[in-house]
C-alpha cells in the first residue's frame, strides 16, 4: 500500500517551504500535483509528481539540521543579490534548507537551520511558547536591578509611531552593571531593543544563547555545524506544547 500525506506536507518535507506557505502557493494556483491543478488539503502518494511555478520537486532529502552563531551583519532575509543575506550561508549547506525564525541584522547568535519544514512551523508557531534567552549589553548603568526585574515581570508596554505594543511578562537576570539575561515566549519585531529603550536603556549587544535547552554553546561567530544526536532530540522536545489551563 502506498501511503498519501498531506500536499502542503510534502512539500515542506522536500525543503521548499513550510507547511504554512505551501498552503499559500496551493491557494494562488501555484502548485500542479502529476500535472493537474492542485487543491487544499490534497494528499499525495510519495512518488507523485509535485511542481511549483513549472519547477518539479526532487524526492524529499533525509531530514537535516545545523546550529549557526549568526553574527552582527547577516541578514535574515533570503536573498541572494544581498551580500549581506543569509542565503550566502545557507548555499553552503548540502541541501535546501532555511533558517528557523530570525535574528535582526545587528543581533546576533543561536540560529536553527533545516531542510524540516513541519519542525520549523512547529517551533515558529506561537501556541507552543517555546522560551528563547537572550544575553544582552546596555549602555546606561542599572542602578535598581529590582525594579527593572519588576517591570520585565509585569509586562513593557512600548510605542513605535502610532501603534502601541505590549509584552508578554519574562523573566529576567540582571548579570552586572550594563549585562543582563532575558528569556522571552515571544518574538515581537526589535522587541528587546524596544522593551530596553522603554526602560532608558540603549542595548549595544544582543545575543541569542538558547533556544528551549538547546545552548548556542562555544560556537564561534559566523560558524555552524549540525546538531547532535541529544541536541536533536532536546529540539524534538520542543514541539510538545505546553498544558494550558
Amino acid at each position: 500500500m502506498n501511503p498519501r500525506i498531506p500536499l502542503t506536507k510534502a512539500i515542506a518535507s522536500r525543503g521548499f517551504c513550510s507547511r504554512q506557505a505551501a498552503n499559500r502557493l496551493i491557494s494562488a494556483g501555484q502548485v500542479l500535483v502529476n500535472g493537474e491543478p492542485a487543491r487544499l488539503q490534497q494528499r499525495v502518494a510519495v512518488d507523485d509528481e509535485i511542481q511549483i511555478n513549472g519547477q518539479s520537486l526532487a524526492p524529499a532529502p533525509a531530514w537535516q539540521y545545523w546550529l549557526y552563531h549568526k553574527p552582527v551583519g547577516i541578514d535574515c532575509n533570503n536573498r541572494a543579490t544581498d551580500p549581506a543575506s543569509i542565503a550566502h550561508v545557507l548555499s553552503q549547506l548540502p541541501v535546501r534548507a532555511f533558517a528557523v525564525g530570525r535574528l535582526d541584522k545587528d543581533s546576533r547568535g543561536l540560529l536553527l537551520l533545516t531542510n524540516d519544514g513541519e519542525l520549523a512551523q512547529r517551533l515558529l508557531h506561537p501556541r507552543y511558547q517555546h522560551h528563547k534567552r537572550y544575553r544582552v549589553r546596555v549602555q546606561q548603568a542599572i542602578t535598581d536591578a529590582n525594579a527593572l526585574i519588576k517591570a520585565f515581570a509585569d509586562g513593557i508596554t512600548w510605542q513605535v509611531g502610532p501603534h502601541q505594543y505590549q509584552a508578554n511578562p519574562c523573566l529576567v537576570k540582571v548579570l552586572t552593571a550594563h549585562s543582563l539575561e532575558i528569556c522571552l515566549s515571544e518574538g515581537q519585531h526589535r522587541q528587546i531593543r524596544y522593551m530596553c529603550r522603554a526602560l532608558g536603556f540603549k542595548v549595544v549587544d544582543l545575543c541569542r544563547i538558547a533556544i528551549g535547552d538547546l545552548p548556542l554553546g562555544d560556537l564561534e561567530e559566523g560558524r555552524y555545524r549540525p546538531l547532535t544526536t541529544i541536541e536533536l532530540a532536546q529540539l524534538r522536545a520542543l514541539q510538545t506544547p505546553e498544558p494550558t489551563t
